[in-house]
């Protein structure tokens, strides 16, 4: 990746997270915005689902987080027009990297920046997980991931110790609770509340959205 994004990227702050387990994906992300050294937003959700079968998220610079994926839903619909077929989460994935790649090597003052992590279910039942890179790279995740946000080493560091394989989803969620507390507590571009979703044989479920309230004690 080149030197220059690579830095701005993690000068971003954000915690975005996925995780796979025998029974389905789960991925979650934290709710703050940043503006440089500012909070900008407290309720923001970094985790969507794009479609009926596919959640992603995003990081880096919030216009293109929040852009890349309607353009991306919006292409894989007319994909399943063309094709009169759905989209597997490889194609989606395959796809989302061309759009990354693309928006980092067209003539522009500002080029894209953001990585990404998308998951989902297909019609034969499989799940998988990718992750994309802020150039355009795309990684078959199979154990867990949290791209490049700036919540990322406290993330990596508590799933590297934790992490087993063959984690069912309930502890799957329970262990991304955990790593989104361990960013939130130390990395300082995230925070005020968490958000995760499953994605299993039986559907797309938000299964957990906590707020984080700042609280003051006499001592």
């Amino acid at each position: 990746m080149d030197d220059d994004l690579k830095k701005s990227i993690l000068k971003t702050g954000t915690t975005i997270l996925g995780i796979v387990c025998k029974d389905g994906v789960v991925m979650a992300a934290d709710r703050q915005s940043t503006a440089g050294n500012l909070v900008y937003q407290k309720d923001v959700q970094k985790v969507n689902q794009i479609n009926d079968y596919m959640v992603m998220s995003g990081c880096g610079v919030a216009s293109d987080a929040h852009r890349v994926p309607k353009i991306l839903s919006a292409e894989l619909k007319l994909k399943q027009l063309r094709s009169k077929s759905r989209p597997t989460i490889k194609q989606a994935a395959s796809l989302l990297a061309s759009i990354s790649y693309h928006g980092i090597r067209q003539p522009s003052m500002i080029p894209q920046q953001a990585g990404f992590l998308i998951g989902g279910f297909n019609e034969d039942g499989s799940i998988e997980l990718f992750s994309i890179s802020p150039d355009g790279s795309i990684t078959d995740v199979k154990d867990y991931d949290a791209n490049f946000g700036s919540g990322m080493p406290y993330v990596l560091g508590l799933l590297e110790r934790q992490y087993k394989k063959d984690i069912s989803v309930k502890e799957g969620v329970e262990l991304a609770k955990e790593a989104l507390k361990s960013s939130t507590q130390r990395d300082t571009g995230s925070g005020y509340g968490i958000d995760v979703f499953t994605i299993t044989k039986d559907g797309i479920k938000k299964a957990v959205t906590q707020e984080i309230i700042p609280e003051y004690k006499d001592q």
